[in-house]
């Protein structure tokens, strides 16, 4: 997690399959709410943008894309457990390189050995419909 008053570059992954997305599951204690958000995150000093989504997909779900394109900058503010969050996120489009991730139901990974998250395929209009919260909710626009 960064330090209060920091700016977080994040790298995040629009993956589509039809009316799918492919996202994460996180909790918001605070709010005692489940939320999804796409999967990725930060970039380190000396990398890119893309360099890192790639690594970051490697770490967390030993995972290759392919067809990556670029999409947009999106800043985003935001609250979570409380704590007030900054991020500017670069987010890419792009597909998994090996078939068999289209056909999991839901898989887990370790962010960090305490924090375990699971990545799953969501219908896009349980996050239309307001059955399930995607955040930011600018990610609508590219959906």
């Amino acid at each position: 997690m960064n330090q209060p008053g920091e700016i977080r570059v994040i790298v995040l992954a629009l993956i589509k399959d039809g009316d799918r997305i492919f996202v994460s599951e996180g909790y918001d204690p605070t709010k005692q709410s489940t939320f999804y958000r796409a999967l990725g995150g930060g970039v380190e000093f000396g990398e890119t943008s893309r360099i890192a989504l790639e690594r970051e997909f490697q770490e967390e779900i030993q995972a290759d894309l392919t067809n990556i394109r670029y999409l947009s900058c999106i800043e985003n503010l935001f609250i979570f457990d409380g704590k007030q969050g900054h991020e500017i996120i670069q987010l890419y489009q792009c597909d998994f390189a090996d078939p068999k991730f289209y056909q999991i139901e839901s898989l887990t990974f370790s962010e960090t050995p305490e924090k375990k998250h699971r990545a799953l395929w969501v219908e896009i209009e349980k996050f239309k419909s307001g059955e399930l919260r995607l955040v930011p909710e600018v990610f609508f626009d590219y959906l």
